[in-house]
């Protein structure tokens, strides 16, 4: 059953008009919580915990828990979280980048996302923090600098957005200097990913490299091996190599 909430709280969350966060409020007011499934299933969402980020983004506590779905999977679900943490001075929703900051950071990365290393049209690029909101803030406040943002291709955003959800550091810690060892906030320097010691190389294949990558796939079928699985061994034999010599 959902839960009655003050009165000042009802009318601050009136004031949000993102929609993909209007959608988890309006619901969990309705059902008192709403789950992944209900995300994808009953909204379209593919990403659902990006719309549960929208919603702290815009300031809201949100509390993660676990449910099953009506197929008997143990799936997330959200709920409002502690009141006293409402940030109401993010209560005009999801920031907002000027069009000449975006074209500064497009500029600085040569039209690259910082994950992929991808090149893309400026429109495809999205904007995101390198260490999330919610755990850091507008990392200093005052004038944005550029350091503290990421360009991101959509697949990468998402990527990041459903790691970031799931790491600990965030749901509990949120300790800045612990995101910003992540790989998530420094691709080319860190020393884990969402609190696990990995490593990712994230490649887009473009142009006259896609030559080469369909000369791979060729190579790893061969081996009756999936691409990544061959890659990691062509590498290992490598560095194999150059150590011997």
């Amino acid at each position: 059953m959902p839960k009655s909430y003050p009165a000042d709280f009802l009318k601050l969350l009136k004031g949000i008009s993102n929609k993909r966060a209007r959608v988890v409020i309006d619901h969990i007011l309705k059902k008192g919580f709403i789950t992944t499934e209900d995300l994808e299933k009953k909204y379209g969402y593919n990403h659902p915990p990006r719309a549960a980020r929208d919603v702290r983004e815009a300031g809201i506590p949100l509390e993660t828990f676990r449910v099953k779905s009506t197929d008997g999977r143990s799936i997330a679900a959200y709920k409002f979280g502690d009141l006293a943490k409402v940030k109401k001075e993010r209560l005009d929703g999801r920031s907002i980048f000027s069009k000449p900051f975006k074209k500064l950071l497009y500029e600085m990365n040569g039209g690259r996302c910082e994950i992929c290393s991808g090149h893309f049209e400026f429109h495809y690029l999205q904007i995101d923090h390198r260490v999330p909101y919610e755990v850091a803030g507008e990392g200093g406040g005052g004038e944005r600098n550029p350091k503290h943002y990421l360009l991101l291709c959509g697949p990468c955003n998402r990527a990041k957005s459903w790691s970031c959800e799931h790491c600990q550091n965030l749901l509990v810690e949120k300790a800045p200097h612990i995101c910003s060892k992540c790989y998530w906030a420094s691709p080319e320097e860190y020393v884990h990913v969402a609190l696990k010691e990995v490593r990712r190389a994230d490649i887009v294949w473009e142009k006259d490299e896609v030559k080469a990558y369909d000369k791979l796939k060729r190579e790893a079928h061969k081996m009756k091996s999936e691409v990544p699985s061959y890659v990691k061994k062509v590498v290992a034999k490598h560095v194999k190599a150059k150590d011997s010599v």
